[in-house]
């Protein structure tokens, strides 16, 4: 196993205890790579945003200078921070929200004056009491030294940040039902095109969405620049990440390491990282980017911690969560469990996600207890089928936004890896794990 000596980008001040407050923020390089953002023209700070490759930490992994660069020019435009991370197993952003308010803060402010936005909005999930009090009291202490608001730092450039809880629907992780969500609607995803958020987005402005560690790279990034940061990683996996190990491990938690240069089996079983799997049981299964996403087995443990080679082997890093199973996994609970969350949480808007979603829950549930039919293994992929044709990846849209096509990966990949289990809970009657 190799651990790289890769800086700690976004996770620096979590060693300290007060690393929420605006004094240990300062003390440690705080707000100062704002200043040299400030220095520069806003085109300057995209380009240099464009220049290191940072692709999107929330799921779909698109490039964030891209994204910037494809805004609707208007008289007004909104940057829109979408902290509603609510993935099963997901609990990275959550992290830096509670232990460095500061920073997002900060790359909110760099990246609005790179783009020129008109006012910001740091959009978190509603249950994230703590990291809800501790972003607004860092906002309120970055409106008194001086880092928000007019005239920030002598530069000329203003603007107003505001924080908006949300009301816990998972759907409003998708970026359109955030923006529905932030204007008081019910969170329904829009129809793109033409919702296009960078062409039509909040109050049918201009907007720019990006994620709460996204934005929060970019301090270092203004400080470093970014050669320092292209030099991590590899290809265009530059820089390190966050990922939420959780599952069977033995130190499940927030681990920041090198994009590329580590694999999965680095990160399960380094005893500075995962640990390994408890009673050094054998790893059956592993999610790799959330639970949207399909399973891998045991081959593909060597397999480097990057968009581009995660996504050639059939999967994706998603929202940068991954779940280890062992040989005590029944995968048929597993992928009903999934199931069960997608079905609760729809939207309800299109047919296919709002039906299919429960049939499939209902499905799973009746193999899990016992009532299952040998032709349910069957009637599980054609289900799949109708919502994601071919059932492949990445799945072909019958919905309006991905959570409908994305219900098929656990259970496409529970069968296609594991199909003799599900038999044998139709031969006995029920679950052989108890």
């Amino acid at each position: 196993m190799t651990i790289t000596e890769a800086p700690r980008i976004v996770t620096s001040r979590l060693e300290h205890e007060d690393s929420h407050t605006l004094e240990r923020y300062l003390a440690t390089g705080g707000y100062e790579g704002l200043r040299k953002a400030l220095s520069m023209s806003p085109e300057d700070v995209a380009h240099e945003v464009d220049a290191v490759s940072l692709l999107g930490r929330g799921g779909a992994g698109f490039p964030a200078g891209r994204k910037w660069s494809m805004l609707r020019k208007a008289a007004t435009t909104y940057l829109v921070v979408n902290g509603d991370e609510s993935e099963p197993a997901t609990f990275k952003d959550h992290l830096l929200v509670e232990r460095d308010p500061h920073q997002l803060i900060e790359g909110v402010l760099i990246a609005a004056y790179a783009i020129q936005a008109t006012r910001a909005f740091i959009y978190v999930r509603g249950e994230f009491a703590l990291g809800l009090e501790r972003v607004q009291s860092a906002l309120n202490d970055a409106y008194e030294h001086g880092a928000v608001g007019r005239d920030i730092f002598g530069s000329g450039f203003s603007i107003d940040v505001v924080v908006h809880p949300g009301a816990g629907a998972y759907i409003c992780g998708e970026e359109t039902a955030l923006l529905e969500s932030l204007e008081g609607k019910r969170g329904f995803p829009r129809i793109k095109p033409p919702y296009f958020p960078a062409a039509i987005g909040l109050y049918g402005e201009p907007t720019v969405v990006n994620n709460v560690e996204t934005l929060s790279n970019l301090p270092w990034v203004m400080i470093n620049g970014s050669e320092a940061f292209t030099a991590l990683g590899g290809g265009r996996s530059t820089g390190t990440r966050l990922f939420a190990l959780a599952g069977h491990v033995r130190n499940p938690g927030v681990y920041e390491v090198e994009m590329v240069k580590t694999t999965f089996r680095d990160l399960v079983f380094a005893p500075v990282l995962g640990g390994g799997i408890p009673g050094d049981r054998e790893l059956k299964a592993i999610i790799p980017g959330g639970v949207s996403a399909p399973w891998f087995g045991p081959e593909h443990l060597d397999l480097p911690l990057g968009q581009d080679e995660v996504g050639e082997a059939g999967s994706m890093l998603g929202s940068g969560s991954i779940v280890v199973m062992d040989d005590t996994t029944c995968v048929v609970r597993a992928a009903w469990r999934i199931t069960r969350f997608f079905w609760r949480e729809s939207c309800g808007q299109c047919t296919p996600c709002r039906e299919g979603s429960g049939w499939l829950e209902k499905i799973l549930r009746r193999i899990e207890d016992g009532d299952g039919r040998e032709a349910d293994v069957d009637l599980l992929m054609d289900v799949c089928d109708n919502l994601a044709p071919g059932v492949s990846w990445p799945p072909q849209q019958t919905t309006i936004c991905v959570l409908g096509s994305s219900i098929p990966s656990s259970i496409a990949s529970a069968i296609r890896m594991f199909r003799d289990e599900f038999l044998v809970h139709v031969k006995d009657g029920g679950c052989p794990y108890g």
